[in-house]
């Protein structure tokens, strides 16, 4: 079992911290595509920027469980 993370006082699930970061690096991302012009060549964006959340929350969920 992964054990919470302890932020200023607070335990947090760290499931629940991978979700704010990813949503956070998602964002970041998703406005450096747009800067870029990516989304030019995007066949539908709203599925595309919910797959890059997705897959970036298992990524930080996979960093943060590792025991």
């Amino acid at each position: 079992m992964t054990e919470e993370l302890h932020i200023a006082g607070v335990y947090i699930h760290p499931l629940l911290a991978a979700a704010i970061m990813a949503f956070i690096a998602a964002r970041l991302l998703e406005w450096g595509l747009q800067v870029l012009g990516v989304y030019r060549w995007v066949w539908h964006r709203g599925l595309f920027d919910i797959a890059l959340t997705v897959i970036l929350w298992g990524g930080f969920a996979y960093l943060l469980t590792l025991t």
